[in-house]
């Protein structure tokens, strides 16, 4: 086995609050163990371009408390093809660079998978996402903080709600994954949460609400990811609107500030956790597998099992979330 010398760290995909911790902790755990560690801006993009550079202890100084990413993110077309990722091994090369830490979600770890396989490059992933719909941990790098940011919103709206007797249709991030509206709704105590991986009964919905009109409870919160069959909630309360003129409805989508923020204590600890165990794996020659926590142990999951697997929502959440919200 190559000993391990050089290792580069990137950021792919969309940011997510975390992500400069996990990069402070992949370049001080790497300079710990004499390793040269290089930062890569913009993702895939910036191993196009070749803008890599060397990283210092004093390089990821003070970013620890920060959202966003200090290596920036970008979508990157050309590494879908076979030339991109060769000119990408060929600027990885220049630099004498022996493995790469991607942090990302699902698109980043099958770019990683395919590259590490065509040009032998050792690809550790850790999940970067704010959606937690990576298969292999029980908690991705900024779904604590995004989903902390959407009940603090949320909690407010109530206040609003209550004063003006009226029903708030509130969209959250989720194109894929309803992970955010499910916790996000439980703890603001939703009456109803619409996602993805649930066909929406809209038929029912409106019945409670004219039930609970009945009987003079009017203030409701429903809780949508963007994802949800519906068209969101400007299609969910265009319905609502339609089927329920009664009642003062408003819609509320509370967008990008779910991304960004000062990540949570959780969030900085996962990512210091994620980070450092991604360059010990690389130093014990493991090589393409996405590093999660499962049960608050380190747990390897394959890069091809991460990227194929989507984290599945356990049915029981659906019946908590109908006996709370009666």
């Amino acid at each position: 086995m190559k000993k391990m010398k050089n290792i580069a760290v990137l950021t792919s995909g969309g940011d997510a609050p975390g992500m400069n911790a996990a990069v402070r902790a992949v370049v001080r755990t790497g300079i710990y163990h004499q390793l040269n560690v290089f930062g890569i801006m913009y993702g895939y993009r910036g191993m196009l371009s070749n803008d890599i550079f060397p990283m210092e202890s004093k390089s990821v100084a003070n970013i620890i408390q920060r959202g966003g990413t200090i290596l920036k993110t970008a979508r990157c077309k050309e590494f879908y093809e076979y030339e991109g990722r060769k000119l990408a091994y060929e600027n990885l090369k220049k630099h004498n660079i022996d493995g790469v830490v991607v942090i990302g979600g699902d698109g980043s770890f099958n770019g990683a998978q395919k590259f590490s396989q065509e040009f032998d490059i050792p690809c550790i992933g850790l999940p970067g996402t704010i959606d937690k719909d990576i298969a292999g941990t029980d908690y991705t790098i900024g779904f604590d903080t995004a989903v902390n940011t959407a009940v603090e919103a949320i909690d407010k709206i109530r206040d609003t709600a209550d004063a003006h007797d009226r029903l708030f249709v509130i969209e959250v991030m989720g194109r894929d994954a309803g992970y955010i509206a499910l916790h996000s709704g439980i703890a603001t105590g939703a009456e109803h949460i619409l996602m993805p991986e649930r066909k929406t009964e809209l038929d029912e919905i409106v019945e409670e609400l004219q039930a609970n009109e009945r009987r003079k409870k009017l203030v409701n919160l429903i809780v949508v990811a963007e994802g949800d069959e519906n068209g969101g909630a400007n299609g969910v309360g265009k319905i609502i609107k339609e089927r329920c003129p009664q009642l003062d409805t408003r819609v509320c989508i509370l967008g990008h500030i779910q991304r960004g923020g000062a990540p949570t204590c959780t969030d900085r600890i996962l990512a210091s956790r994620l980070g450092y165990a991604a360059v010990d794996a690389l130093l014990e020659g493991v090589h393409n597998v996405m590093i999660g926590v499962v049960n608050d142990k380190i747990h390897y999951t394959p890069l091809d099992k991460a990227v194929k697997a989507k984290q599945e929502i356990d049915p029981e959440w659906f019946k908590i979330v109908k006996i709370l919200a009666s």
